[in-house]
């Protein structure tokens, strides 16, 4: 089939994600019909720089070889079981190596297909943890801005309205407290050295009227990638997180997106001096082939579920495909990437390149906030000329072969790890040619 038969049977079948469908009366939809490194090859042979991973998921390129061979390799062996009474090698050894890296108190994995997922678990295992000891908490704390998923319990602890108010009646009842925001109206963001005790005193005053009720806080470390890219201290998490253990309120850090070296180390919380009682994490874990989730803890947690069966206090969370051997073998290929090429180091070089690339960017003053933590680079368009700004610069980026998906009006680069100083350099310029047009 052709592009334009193609695009038909997709209109006819599929509903996209995240996507107003009538918006592809007038913006075209692109099938893909291969990939390779950082490129996507449509069917008229068109290619697109991916400068956002194919959302965050994509770490060393499309069709990477070692983690494509990891896969073949395990899929002559063993494709799935049932994890329920089975195991096998691939899961244990990721297991370990998972709880190793994440180092201190982390011991044990339990696993998803998705983030979402991820995020459900540990919601549901932090309620059960305090049930089985006795506790009467049944509320949940999250950050303003934040975003978690989009199943009911995730949606439920996020922030951003166009996710959530839609579904405001079938919600949990969460608590919200307020997250550091840079002045959008900056120039450049100070982010690191922002003053955060209005924010702190928020967090004491509900922690002191709520805190009984509450099971635990839940935040994404360092940067809310979908509440437009805000980054915030490390300095902020570790009062943040004393507040809570004075009021014994577990802490989940979700991971999924900022996990696997995109913060600038492998984990964010690597950066922080308080540490989380769950780790949630997933997309860049399989390098971008295929889905999976886990979930991160410890044995106090774990030990509170340990019991005779007729105890009732088992934690009876399942997914088909948990533990997928596939997916679990593309994990460990991830790893051995990051151990063997030495990635932390390399992104540390990358990304100082990128943000004096981008400083010519500072050049437009309709542009403003200008930030980076590690692997992502993000500024912000306050002009309020066109309506719909990002979409204007998606399609002309579309135009010079990027693929750009802006937040808003927020602009973002978040690209595999592979991509060369030579593409850096033409993502800068493209941009500048893009916003000359503006």
């Amino acid at each position: 089939m052709n592009a334009n038969e193609l695009k038909a049977l997709d209109l006819a079948h599929i509903w996209h994600p995240c996507t107003q469908m009538k918006d592809h009366e007038n913006v075209p939809l692109i099938p893909i019909k291969k990939a390779n490194g950082m490129y996507l090859y449509d069917f008229d042979n068109a290619k697109y720089m991916d400068c956002v991973s194919s959302w965050w998921v994509n770490l060393f390129g499309h069709c990477n070889e070692y983690i494509a061979n990891a896969i073949k390799s395990q899929a002559d062996e063993l494709a799935h079981i049932i994890l329920a009474g089975f195991s096998h090698e691939q899961i244990i050894t990721l297991s370990q190596r998972l709880c190793t890296l994440l180092g201190g108190r982390f011991s044990k994995c339990f696993y998803a297909d998705n983030g979402s997922s991820a995020i459900e678990v540990a919601l549901k295992m932090s309620f059960h943890y305090h049930l089985n000891l006795g506790q009467k908490r049944d509320r949940f704390l999250s950050l303003s801005n934040s975003y978690h998923g989009e199943t009911l319990g995730a949606l439920s602890v996020g922030d951003v309205a166009l996710y959530k108010r839609t579904y405001e009646p079938l919600l949990l009842d969460c608590l919200i407290t307020p997250v550091p925001i840079a002045n959008t109206q900056e120039s450049v963001s100070d982010f690191e050295n922002a003053n955060f005790h209005k924010e702190l005193e928020s967090l004491e005053h509900i922690l002191t009227a709520q805190g009984k009720h509450i099971c635990a806080f839940i935040l994404e470390p360092l940067i809310q990638c979908a509440g437009n890219m805000n980054m915030y201290s490390a300095k902020f998490i570790d009062e943040a997180i004393r507040l809570c253990r004075a009021f014994g309120v577990q802490i989940i850090f979700d991971e999924i997106a900022v996990g696997f070296g995109r913060s600038g180390t492998l984990f964010a919380m690597e950066q922080c001096k308080e540490k989380p009682d769950f780790v949630c994490l997933s997309k860049g874990i399989t390098g971008g082939f295929l889905p999976l989730s886990v979930v991160v803890t410890n044995d106090e947690i774990y030990n509170a579920f340990y019991a005779e069966y007729e105890t009732q206090r088992a934690f009876l969370h399942s997914h088909s495909y948990t533990g997928n051997a596939l997916a679990c073998a593309a994990a460990n290929a991830v790893l051995d990437i990051f151990e063997k090429d030495n990635i932390i180091e390399k992104n540390r070089i990358l990304s100082a390149y990128i943000a004096k690339e981008f400083e010519s960017l500072k050049q437009f003053t309709f542009l403003g906030n200008f930030r980076q933590k590690g692997m992502i680079y993000a500024f912000d368009i306050l002009s309020q000329k066109r309506a719909r700004a990002g979409l204007w610069v998606f399609q002309k980026a579309l135009q010079k072969g990027l693929l750009l998906r802006p937040l808003g009006h927020t602009i973002y680069f978040m690209p595999p790890y592979i991509v060369s100083y030579d593409e850096v350099r033409y993502v800068k310029e493209s941009l500048e040619a893009i916003f000359r047009e503006f």
